[in-house]
């Protein structure tokens, strides 16, 4: 999601040398921008967390609180969730909640747009979302999804997903051909005024994957049915994780991407755990 534009004077910068095409350019996502909350607190696995993984180097305390505090100052409303040194001299990276942008120690000029590695054409603003949005696994209250197995199971991805989203029935008829894999559902619903009940109907049938598989791939639902649900609190845990749309898919290697993958690029992500 870009950074919304919301601040008078903020310049922006388009670079117009030629970027890496990124390996998950082909996933697609049913969004929901309500969903958005930039101002959320991290919670463990979220971004931001200690198990965040990142290479990137420190500023000294006094740049972060000086160059956090000029930026909030000029930009009210807008909270600031951490400062980094990048490899430009004197460009400071400004992190606002999985959004990046770019500023001198002052916050005179702020630059919002793709930081490229000219000399070894990597785009280095890519890379460091990708690190931002890493959640440790284990992290994940994996007892709130419904858990579907096929052959040994040993890979694992955990999605939110929501009944009534395209894209998530075209990533279940996708993992019909494959194989070996864990997934977690998380119900999501987010996008219709119909998605909740039928996450609950789902979630307190006989056999929750059952029923789910059966919706998704067949389009079979279960009768009404009423018991307590996690939907509550998996709606509170994609709005920390900034899930933004469905399918949300979290790996086991701490990976994450928003969308449906087509099936030879699913493949690479959870083969990348290893094959068994």
């Amino acid at each position: 999601m870009k950074f919304p534009l919301i601040m008078a004077g903020l310049a922006l910068c388009v670079s117009s040398l030629p970027v890496m095409a990124q390996p998950d350019a082909q996933v697609l996502s049913t969004s929901k921008p309500a969903m958005s909350t930039p101002n959320a607190s991290p919670v463990p696995g979220a971004p931001g967390d200690a198990q965040v993984l990142s290479t990137q180097a420190a500023p000294t305390a006094q740049q972060t609180q000086t160059i956090t505090k000029a930026f909030e100052t000029r930009f009210p409303g807008i909270h600031v969730d951490g400062v980094r040194l990048t490899p430009m001299s004197g460009l400071f990276e400004v992190q606002v909640g999985l959004d990046l942008l770019y500023t001198d120690a002052q916050v005179n000029y702020v630059l919002q747009g793709s930081l490229i590695d000219a000399k070894a054409r990597r785009d280095l603003t890519a890379e460091r979302l990708e690190v931002l949005q890493q959640v440790a696994f284990d992290s994940l209250p994996l007892d709130h999804a419904i858990r579907q197995v096929k052959g040994t199971g040993a890979r694992k991805v955990a999605v939110f997903e929501d009944p009534n989203c395209g894209y998530c029935k075209q990533l279940h008829h996708t993992l019909q051909d494959v194989d070996n894999v864990t997934v977690y559902t998380f119900l999501f619903p987010i996008l219709a005024p119909d998605s909740s009940t039928k996450a609950r109907d789902i979630w307190c049938s006989a056999d929750p994957a059952k029923a789910w598989k059966a919706w998704m791939v067949d389009g079979q639902l279960p009768p009404t049915a009423e018991c307590d649900t996690p939907i509550q609190d998996n709606l509170a845990l994609g709005r920390k994780l900034k899930v933004q749309g469905t399918p949300a898919l979290f790996f086991a290697d701490g990976g994450r991407v928003n969308g449906a993958l087509p099936l030879e690029a699913l493949k690479q992500r959870l083969d990348a755990q290893g094959k068994s």
